[in-house]
């Protein structure tokens, strides 16, 4: 047991150490561990305090929990057969831990803190610790009657198996899929770099021609290019199907799972005397009901939908007299939005992406935050899990670490689809001396072809400036508490405002100008391309608002006004598209099938967040428009109240101590172009 590298984390994790082997022992050994320090601090004689109880506590769950998100993490980027087996086998015994412990009489030592003389004595910090610790007991059934406690922890358990069954449906689904062309003239219109990319898949599968797969990259590339508009439809409707009975004969059909994941979400809420799961989701959230978040998405559609119903109707008329498609379809919407783009604003996003470079990206990006910030990055060395990934190091102005991270960024097999922040270690001080936060940023862009370096779509330096936000948020912390460390803690609907804060930095000519460079001549970004960008930054975008506010409301009225018993999910969603959408999808498409925010994410009653957040990140950069977009004590201002206090005061009260108000919409409506 002591090779086991689960075990013996101190600093840097050694992922390359990481065997399948070792998951199912060390979580035992460390849950053993965890469950002594456990019994003290619940036991009658440990006296209420602060010290006695939490602090040896979370030491050893700090190890468990730390260790468990590696093998995650892993399972995440490098899934495969012997590893999934093995963290399935450890799933429950580890989420039956943590509810335990959630449901225990630790409950009862939390009450007695808050009632002790002690907690008046308490930092404001660690008081805020032990209220929202109070209610998350709550929320696992602590307070229940023993019968009630053990209904809930079964349906917890089971909750946490169906998740995962669902991301797993979704990513084999995915990764099955692979539709190989002979003739190159078939994928007429795709650009070169994508072309390359499906030949490059073909030889690995070992096989001639093109290989067009499901990850995203490959995605795109045909539905904004490919001239062939059957193959448009035939990758469209393999996409939109996965993991569903329409799919592979349904051998990774998810329908069973959603509709069991809501009912169990149900029965969840009863137990907790909830009227439904939108209330559990918000009691720890910003937005007050169910009926507040449906009212703000209806508002933002009402404003919303004229203008991306006459979105939509410019571009279908754009796909029937220019490019003589006669009944526009959904496989045809992307390619025909990306033709009347290049029409209108003279430009496309592969004429964009030459001066995207990943590496002079990460040299603008990596220059802006010391200007913000007062920090710099630079390269450091930790063993790493795949040969593509690349560490960091955070430094301030005096040359100390302040924080490391790794970056994942290309879309591969057994890698989960999308983007994404975790957290590793958060800052604490729990062993003596100060441990700095360690984080994850993860995408899926397309990778580097033959010599070339990885060229980047604008939108995806959006995606890596929203990520690299998250990232901040839990890095710049400076509070020591692990429980309000970082992200911990940060209300849902709150957390995405830092991510979506920084993308309007990547819409900013001075900035973009130390992002670019062409890949052949190392020109910098043509100013007369940028403000082809920048007249076409909003085109669509009241399409794009009522997109996610359709899944927004789809989201909340399945937990809140859903019956899993009697109503059929396929039947709402078509409700809420009736309402606010202004695509019409064919009758096959399967959306919710591979919805993984809500079904395998930690979205649930919460995708509203994006938009609820998004609010606040809008408003606080108009404080930036008005000082300077590189000011540096407005950045200063925006670390200071947001960044470095995470979760150690309600997100309200962090928000208006940067903006000096409560948040409006109208910086919102105005970024995103729209007169509502």
């Amino acid at each position: 047991m002591s090779d086991n590298p689960l075990l013996t984390i101190t600093d840097l994790i050694d992922f390359p150490a990481i065997k399948p082997e070792h998951v199912v022992p060390g979580m035992k050994a460390l849950i053993e561990d965890a469950q002594k320090a456990l019994k003290t601090s619940n036991a009658k004689e440990t006296p209420a305090t602060w010290d006695a109880v939490i602090t040896p506590l979370e030491q050893r769950t700090l190890k468990l929990s730390r260790a468990w998100g590696a093998v995650s993490h892993l399972m995440s980027v490098c899934d495969e057969p012997k590893l999934r087996e093995a963290y399935n086998e450890a799933l429950p015994i580890v989420t039956q831990f943590w509810i335990g412990l959630s449901q225990s009489e630790l409950s009862e030592k939390y009450k007695a803190i808050k009632e002790s003389d002690e907690f008046k004595t308490l930092s404001a910090t660690r008081q805020r610790i032990i209220n929202e610790e109070l209610k998350d007991f709550m929320l696992a059934g602590a307070f229940l009657p023993a019968k009630r406690k053990e209904q809930l922890k079964a349906i917890k358990e089971t909750l946490a198996k169906e998740s995962q069954k669902f991301s797993e449906n979704l990513l084999d689904a995915t990764n099955a899929y692979g539709l190989l062309v002979e003739d190159k003239s078939d994928l007429a219109g795709i650009p070169d770099d994508d072309i390359a990319s499906f030949k490059e898949a073909a030889q690995a599968a070992g096989q001639e021609g093109y290989r067009i797969t499901l990850q995203v990259p490959h995605y795109l590339a045909v539905m904004q290019y490919a001239q062939n508009r059957a193959l448009r439809e035939t990758l469209y409707k393999a996409y939109v199907t996965r993991a569903s009975e329409l799919d592979f004969d349904g051998r990774f059909n998810n329908n069973d799972v959603m509709r069991h994941i809501v009912q169990l979400r149900e029965t969840e809420a009863k137990l907790l005397d909830f009227k439904n799961y939108g209330e559990v989701s918000l009691a720890t959230k910003m937005a007050d009901t169910p009926q507040e978040v449906i009212a703000f998405l209806r508002d933002l559609a009402k404003r919303s939908l004229p203008q991306a119903k006459n979105d939509m109707k410019e571009v279908k008329q754009f796909a029937r007299d220019t490019l003589k498609i006669d009944d526009p379809q959904s496989w045809d919407l992307p390619f025909a939005s990306e033709k009347l783009r290049q029409a209108r604003y003279s430009y496309s996003d592969q004429e964009v992406k030459q001066y995207f470079t990943l590496p002079n990206v990460f040299n603008g990006l990596f220059g802006l935050v010391p200007t913000l910030f007062g920090i710099r990055i630079v390269p450091d060395t930790a063993p790493v899990w795949h040969p593509d990934v690349r560490f960091f190091r955070i430094e301030n102005d005096k040359g100390e670490k302040v924080a490391q991270f790794y970056m994942d960024l290309y879309a591969r097999p057994n890698k989960r689809g999308g983007a994404w922040m975790d957290n590793d270690r958060t800052r604490n001080r729990l062993y003596g001396q100060l441990q700095t936060p360690v984080a994850y940023l993860v995408c899926n862009f397309a990778k580097p072809v033959g010599d070339k370096p990885a060229l980047l779509t604008h939108d995806d330096v959006l995606t890596l400036f929203h990520e690299f936000g998250h990232g901040l948020h839990h890095m710049l912390f400076r509070i020591e508490e692990p429980a309000a460390s970082g992200i911990n803690g940060v209300e849902w609907d709150a957390v995405e405002c830092p991510s979506q804060f920084m993308e309007n930095f990547a819409w900013d000519w001075t900035v973009l100008q130390n992002l670019t460079g062409h890949v052949k001549t190392g020109e910098k970004l043509p100013r007369t391309l940028f403000d082809k960008m920048l007249a076409a930054k909003n085109f669509q975008s009241a399409m794009a608002m009522v997109r996610q506010l359709e899944f927004g409301l789809f989201d909340m009225l399945l937990h809140t006004d859903f019956d899993p018993e009697k109503d059929s999910i396929l039947e709402l969603l078509a409700e809420v598209r009736k309402e606010v959408a202004v695509t019409e999808q064919p009758a096959y498409n399967r959306f919710p099938n591979s919805f993984s925010h809500i079904f395998a994410g930690g979205y649930a009653a919460g995708y509203y967040s994006y938009k609820w957040a998004e609010v606040m990140s809008s408003d606080a950069f108009s404080l930036f428009e008005e000082t300077g977009i590189l000011n540096p004590a407005t950045g200063k201002k925006w670390l200071d109240e947001v960044l470095a206090v995470g979760s150690s005061r309600p997100a309200i009260e962090s928000f208006i101590a940067f903006r000096g108000r409560a948040p409006k919409i109208d910086a919102l409506l105005r970024h995103s172009g729209i007169k509502g």
